[in-house]
């Protein structure tokens, strides 16, 4: 089964996320494995912004199937 990675290298603040959601537009799910809550991004899509902290980038996508893994920390 192919699979897309995305990996940061510097700590945050790479655009991992911008990356994610345009990777996501030929994805079946996209997978958050790990991190907390304090990982936010921020997308634009047709001119509307979303903030997410916790919920993986590719949810804004229709087709696409979000996954929260177990190694992902929870603050409720």
């Amino acid at each position: 089964v192919p699979a897309t990675v995305v990996v940061g290298t510097q700590w945050g603040d790479e655009g991992k996320g911008k990356f994610t959601d345009l990777v996501a537009q030929d994805a079946s799910m996209v997978v958050r494995y790990q991190g907390g809550h304090n990982a936010g991004h921020t997308l634009v899509v047709d001119g509307e912004t979303f903030a997410l902290q916790l919920i993986p980038s590719g949810i804004l996508v229709e087709h696409v199937i979000p996954v929260i893994g177990n190694g992902v920390v929870v603050d409720p």
